[in-house]
């Protein structure tokens, strides 16, 4: 990729139009000339991107193009890849995800695309899973049909719809495990559940993540008698 560099000259200039005294022309002060050159700067590859993805044998790939589908026992996945990352097989058993364009989009792209690439493959063959708690007096959760149902304080109880691709359950009323194979859908979903009551900072009362460290703050105190 290449950059521009700017350097500065001190140009004298002679000119009327700052004025003249005794018919003598007067010397202006110096002007600044701009140039600039061109440099070439080397885009380092990827510490993420580099690294090849290790595919399972219970794991079948198509590969077309910059069209990846991915297929295992929990589930199938697709995705295309943009112009600046180009993916390749190895062999049957490796993926590889590597820059089509010496530019720095394409370096930044480089690792992104291929974590994603290593999430759909572990997510249809061992899957992901969020784990949230509810903390409250009379905060529960309950599964009715292909709805949770969450009581959380509210003057009504909150129905959230299941996608067809997350499974949940529910544990002592107040433990829920969400799970799938697509990373992005379990960590939206969990994700809802949680801002529906964030955890607060005084009494730790809220939906938070079951690994979530909440930071206490400490409350006002009374009045000294």
């Amino acid at each position: 990729m290449a950059s521009l560099t700017f350097f500065c000259q001190s140009i004298p200039l002679k000119s009327k139009f700052w004025g003249e005294k005794n018919g003598r022309v007067h010397t202006s002060s110096p002007v600044i000339g701009i140039g600039f050159f061109r440099k070439n700067v080397e885009c380092k590859e990827s510490r993420v991107g580099k690294h090849p993805i290790e595919v399972p044998s219970s794991v079948t790939i198509t590969l077309d193009g910059q069209d990846l589908k991915v297929k295992g026992p929990l589930g199938e996945l697709s995705r295309t890849y943009p112009r600046e990352v180009k993916v390749e097989r190895l062999d049957p058993t490796t993926l590889k995800v590597s820059k089509a364009l010496d530019t720095r989009r394409a370096n930044q792209m480089h690792g992104l695309f291929r974590t994603l690439t290593d999430n759909m493959v572990v997510g249809v063959s061992k899957g992901f899973e969020k784990r949230l708690q509810l903390i409250g007096v009379g905060y529960r959760a309950t599964l009715e049909g292909n709805d949770l149902v969450l009581n959380l304080g509210f003057s009504h109880p909150v129905r959230m719809p299941i996608p067809k691709e997350i499974k949940v359950k529910v544990e002592d009323n107040t433990r829920i495990a969400v799970s799938g194979f697509d990373k992005c859908a379990v960590g939206d979903f969990s994700a809802s559940i949680r801002k529906w009551r964030p955890p607060e900072p005084y009494k730790g009362k809220g939906v938070k993540y079951a690994d979530e460290v909440v930071r206490r703050k400490e409350g006002k105190a009374g009045k000294k008698k």
